[in-house]
């Protein structure tokens, strides 16, 4: 592949979190030449975040290969439909869903994960979101279900630092579907707290992924970057 054909790399953050996690995935594909940006995602809910990933990667010139981890899958998954330069999408322990599916929806067959015992909505409304609440992680339980092997003080500092998600964003219904179109990877966390694995599994199965399994936590992009990276690597080279 010519250095004028090699995509972009678009990474998606998920619920509780920003851009910053990727940094050392963002180092690794970076040093391998690969070009990377990692915009925000506002977390107020599908369509909007959806819109807004959609505006970052039209204007981008050249193919895409889009990220994205936990809710941050949703978003791609929308935002990815009708753009002709995204050439691949990658899951990182992220919700797929189909066309008038929620996040909720698709968890329902399977066992909760502890996040449902350990989110906090907000006494008040969701921040420029269409109603109800932010949820956080109690702060006492956020390394155990968020990410369970990074060091301690650095999940202290995450808990610290979470974003919140616009509780309406869980039931919201996906409109679009872009990975009926588009190629798609998913690395499934097996000892994800977040995301049910199984949840996992079965959405990984349902878009024919390319799947890979790794021996860690919601948040193994922050404790296993290079396997990560080199994950993310089979798909820009893929085409």
């Amino acid at each position: 592949m010519s250095d004028q054909a090699a995509p972009t790399v678009v990474l998606v953050h998920g619920a509780f979190a920003d851009a910053s996690g990727f940094a050392r995935v963002i180092r690794e594909l970076s040093t391998s030449g690969h070009s990377v940006i990692a915009p925000p995602n506002p977390l107020r809910g599908l369509r909007n975040d959806a819109g807004v990933v959609h505006s970052v990667v039209a204007a981008l010139d050249g193919p895409v290969v889009l990220v994205g981890h936990s809710y941050g899958g949703a978003v791609i998954g929308q935002a990815a439909a009708g753009l002709s330069n995204v050439t691949a999408l990658v899951y990182l322990a992220a919700f797929s869903l189909d066309t008038g599916e929620s996040c909720i929806d698709v968890q329902q067959p399977f066992a909760p994960s502890l996040l449902a015992e350990t989110a906090r909505p907000t006494p008040y409304d969701a921040p420029g979101a269409a109603g109800g609440p932010d949820l956080y992680i109690d702060g006492r339980r956020f390394r155990e279900t968020f990410c369970a092997d990074v060091p301690v003080d650095l999940a202290q500092v995450m808990g610290a630092a979470q974003r919140p998600l616009a509780a309406a964003a869980l039931a919201e219904k996906a409109m679009q579907a872009g990975w009926k179109e588009i190629p798609s990877w998913y690395q499934v966390a097996g000892h994800d707290n977040a995301i049910n694995p199984e949840v996992q599994r079965f959405m990984a199965k349902r878009m024919g992924s390319t799947i890979d399994e790794v021996d860690g936590s919601h948040t193994v992009f922050i404790s296993r970057p290079v396997r990560v990276a080199e994950f993310i690597k089979s798909a820009i080279a893929w085409r």
